[in-house]
């Protein structure tokens, strides 16, 4: 079946043309797509057609690959470069996408065919990955309700469509809330904040054609006042309207509070539409943990651990404030600015001395020395027109000692209106060994929301940023040195969600290595490396207050496993209700009544962690003991690095994630490597 040539979406022959794309090229292209993946369902799916990999699982995965291509690039456009057209075009094709995804894992006659190739003589004779392929399938057949029946079966679809949309409103209402704020003041109310944004917010301001500065609520401008602004009453306000984005105490028209609550049925009926009793149930069915209740046990256990340290922080920080800044009442708004005058006072260190050292471009010099080093491979940058969707993105290659292609990957760093906050990895293809032999190369997008290079001197980055950047690359490392060669499980496809964090998170470890920051810094006026006496000051400042910071995370773990365990009424005060009950088990750090973070709990709401939450922490298990034995044999040891590579990175979704684990651990995992890594000791107490 042919597809429209004219269009940039159905152009498959090398990287997507982003800037090609428009709104009016998404529908006929999805429809295009849509009409030739399911021509070859009705083909592989016919009793006629002979249950073998080649006559049903090939065509199929290359028909569907090419529409989760396309539909990959219209929505990496909608989160990195919103207009209200691009809206409008992918709002009107996501009902028609999500309806065939919907309808593909519902097919009886496909499900046969899937079962028959289990059930054959000929399965012994597939390899342990193709295997491994076919069992899962029918598991997802099960989870996309292909065993239900009549009425059942068409409404399952029904919640399909439907979630698919509220997630979306759900985004968007994030999105265009955080974009609706804006403090515009002078220069009275800016003492304490950086020079840097300071410099970005004057810009700003006289971009809007208005005199003195605007501060948004976008992280790189919001962060800065929070954590350095001496004006009270403007960390107030931003804060406030951060806390209160998308819920009823903001603008109406952006209020997630009825999107989350039928978001929350809706997944509790399909949940029990397969037979099980809550959707925390249907979520841990492909991931490591068995059940809601391992799940909660291990995050209580580690709130328990971590709530002394917890306390302690939270004790020394208003005593600090009351002693030093004259303040009896710490208030939500003051607890980053006094955190950072509380890390000045007892470590002799300010966040923005450290920021000074961190320029970008030799930040992603060294993250890339860093991964040439550990695992054999060259990172080149790709010059000339790369087709992007913005002047800020650059593309680059990796290849092997020998030159050979392994992947490459886009890098679009910065922070702008129109595009979606936080960072992520996602891909825009998959290594695939095709059946005409033919290899595809693996392709990322590395998204970050940095601040903007100022005037003439380049980006400067917080600690928290480099980690973050490091972060997101090691979710592309696992991407792309990936050797599976069968796309269904290739990179972090079919890897356990629970698992999928341990390679970002085990990189952002480098980002505390002396050999590594030697040459991951270099000051943004002299030139100069970060100092050994610095460095040795953020390593005693490492684990500030990472008590609160891991009870924090376990807060929002835990209320997203409960809201999809234990909630029973699925209603606004029930929600809210439960928000509360959970802070006060969990927490030591009290928000005000009007926070209404869960508002804009995108993670849970608009992404894929919903009743997964908790797979940061279960990782991080993970990644703190896999990184012991880099701390062990030497952080830059290509031996390591090329042990870690062949067993964790290179297996991708082919065998299951614990089994990868001790193949290079040599172990079980414990986590005692999480707790040192923390702070969190019988020696920190």
């Amino acid at each position: 079946m042919s597809l429209p040539a004219d269009n940039p979406l159905c152009d498959f022959t090398d990287l997507p043309d982003y800037a090609a794309v428009q709104p009016q090229h998404i529908a006929p292209a999805l429809d295009a797509l849509i009409a030739a993946a399911e021509h070859t369902l009705e083909q592989v799916s016919a009793p006629q057609t002979p249950a073998t990999w080649n006559a049903v699982i090939e065509p199929l995965e290359r028909a569907t690959e090419q529409l989760g291509r396309a539909w990959g690039v219209v929505g990496h456009l909608n989160a990195v470069a919103d207009t209200p057209a691009l809206r409008a075009a992918y709002n009107a094709m996501l009902p028609r996408v999500t309806e065939f995804w919907t309808r593909l894992g519902q097919n009886e006659g496909l499900l046969r065919q899937y079962q028959a190739l289990h059930d054959a003589t000929d399965f012994a004779r597939l390899t342990p990955t193709r295997q491994r392929i076919i069992r899962h399938a029918l598991r997802d057949f099960r989870l996309s309700g292909a065993l239900l029946l009549g009425e059942a079966r068409t409404r399952f679809a029904q919640i399909q469509e439907r979630l698919a949309a509220l997630s979306q409103t759900f985004s968007e209402h994030v999105l265009d809330a955080t974009a609706a704020h804006a403090e515009y003041v002078d220069s009275d109310q800016t003492a304490g904040i950086p020079a840097d944004a300071l410099q970005a917010a004057r810009d700003a301001a006289e971009r809007d054609g208005k005199p003195g500065y605007k501060f948004t609520l976008h992280y790189p401008s919001y962060m800065p006042v929070l954590q350095h602004g001496e004006h009270r009453p403007l960390r107030e306000r931003l804060y406030r309207a951060y806390v209160t984005r998308a819920s009823e105490l903001g603008d109406p028209q952006f209020d997630n509070t009825p999107v989350m609550t039928e978001i929350l049925a809706l997944r509790n009926e399909e949940a029990r539409l397969l037979g099980y009793n809550n959707y925390a149930e249907v979520s841990l069915v492909p991931k490591m943990a068995d059940t809601p209740a391992n799940v909660m046990h291990f995050l209580r256990d580690l709130a328990g651990r971590a709530r002394p340290f917890a306390q302690r922080d939270l004790d020394t920080l208003r005593r600090f404030a009351r002693e030093q800044l004259g303040m009896d009442e710490l208030e939500a708004w003051d607890i980053a600015w006094a955190s950072e005058k509380l890390r000045q006072s007892h470590y002799a260190l300010s966040e923005q001395e450290v920021r000074q050292y961190f320029t970008l471009p030799t930040v992603i010099a060294g993250l890339f020395r860093v991964v040439e080093t550990l695992f054999g491979v060259r990172l080149r940058q790709v010059e000339g027109d790369i087709r992007a969707w913005h002047p800020d993105v650059a593309l680059y290659c990796i290849e092997n000692a020998d030159g050979q292609l392994v992947g490459q990957f886009y890098l679009d760093l910065y922070a702008r209106d129109g595009k979606r906050s936080g960072a992520w990895m996602d891909h825009v293809r998959s290594r695939w060994l095709r059946a005409d032999g033919t290899l595809q190369t693996p392709v990322a997008t590395l998204t970050c929301n940095f601040p903007s290079p100022v005037g003439d001197k380049p980006a400067l980055l917080s600690h928290d940023d480099v980690q973050t950047l490091f972060h997101e690359f090691g979710h592309g490392l696992h991407h792309m040195l990936t050797q599976v060669d069968d796309i269904a499980v290739s990179g972090i496809s079919g890897v356990e969600w629970d698992a999928v964090e341990l390679p970002s998170q085990l990189m952002e470890n480098f980002c505390w290595e002396w050999d590594v920051l030697r040459f991951l810094t270099r000051h943004v006026d002299t030139g100069e490396s970060m100092p050994r006496a610095l460095f040795d000051k953020m390593l005693a400042a490492k684990n500030f207050q990472s008590g609160m910071q891991t009870l924090r995370q376990v807060e929002f773990s835990l209320l997203d496993m409960r809201l999809h365990h234990d909630l029973q009424a699925f209603t606004a005060a029930a929600i809210a209700d439960l928000v509360e009950q959970n802070r006060r088990e969990v927490a030591v750090l009290q928000p005000p009544a009007f926070n209404r973070f869960v508002c804009s709990f995108s993670h849970i709401f608009a992404g894929g962690y919903a009743a997964g939450y908790y797979s940061y922490k279960w990782a991080e298990v993970l990644s703190a003991d896999a990184y012991e034995r880099f701390e062990e044999e030497g952080p830059l040891s290509p031996t390591v690095g090329e042990s870690y590579r062949q067993t964790i990175l290179a297996v991708g979704g082919s065998r299951d994630a614990i089994d990868a684990f001790k193949a290079f651990r040599g172990r079980a995992p414990r986590i005692d490597a999480l707790l040192r890594h923390g702070g969190m000791t019988a020696q920190a107490a």
